[in-house]
């Protein structure tokens, strides 16, 4: 069984180790048979028809992504909640630091200028 050395980020005592043993080690290079993948074996020069190629398109990205969004997982309701919350404090905090920014910038250049 093969040893497994784990370093960690900043040490790099351990990876001058590793690199040497890499060194000794050949990796064997296994040829995989070559097998027809399906669609070449049906017809691979068959496509739709030029103008029919964007409806189909169309419907297809439809399906690809009506499959993705049922692969997503949704968060719970508590959850949507606690980020609505998250990002009106946010929000408003953000705007209230930017509302004193700016009254404080035209009081300073209201006593310089004025």
């Amino acid at each position: 069984m093969a040893k497994v050395t784990r370093i960690k980020a900043g040490d790099h005592s351990k990876t001058e180790e590793v690199k040497e043993k890499v060194k000794d080690v050949q990796p064997k290079k296994v040829e995989k048979p070559k097998q027809k993948s399906e669609k070449s074996e049906k017809n691979p020069a068959k496509k739709p028809f030029i103008l029919i190629r964007p409806i189909v398109y169309f419907f297809r990205y439809l399906r690809d992504s009506w499959r993705e969004i049922r692969q997503v997982r949704w968060p719970s309701r508590k959850a949507t909640w606690k980020l609505f919350f998250a990002i009106v404090i946010y929000t408003l905090l953000f705007g209230a630091i930017i509302m004193l920014l700016d009254a404080l910038f035209s009081w300073l250049f209201n006593l310089i200028i004025g």
